[in-house]
């Protein structure tokens, strides 16, 4: 069970983007994930009239390292660990680690 997934609302404890708050767009592989508004950089793009897109410098966000990120608690407004709690039916859900609250995904 990944403990961050598409979806959810992370916050940005290192690298030159830290202290950033953004939601998870997609998982590019097993640790790196593209966040929203985070990791920003400006791409060069040649036109291409096949395909009607103009060329010129857009900006494009990057995968960062999910070890880089937690995940948002709402309760406390900052980032939290998470881990993974079994549950009496067999379900295993996402649990902070702070409070023992699920996480709502």
């Amino acid at each position: 069970m990944r403990k961050i997934r598409k979806g959810d609302e992370v916050i940005v404890v290192a690298g030159r983007d830290k202290g950033k708050r953004g939601t998870v767009l997609r998982r590019v592989d097993d640790t790196h994930l593209v966040v929203e508004g985070v990791n920003i950089v400006k791409k060069h793009v040649r036109p291409n009239p096949m395909k009607g897109q103009t060329g010129g410098i857009v900006d494009k966000p990057m995968p960062i390292d999910q070890s880089n990120v937690m995940l948002l608690n709402p309760a406390t407004g900052k980032g939290d660990r998470v881990g993974v709690k079994t549950l009496e039916d067999g379900r295993k859900v996402r649990v902070f680690k702070s409070n023992g609250e699920m996480v709502n995904a």
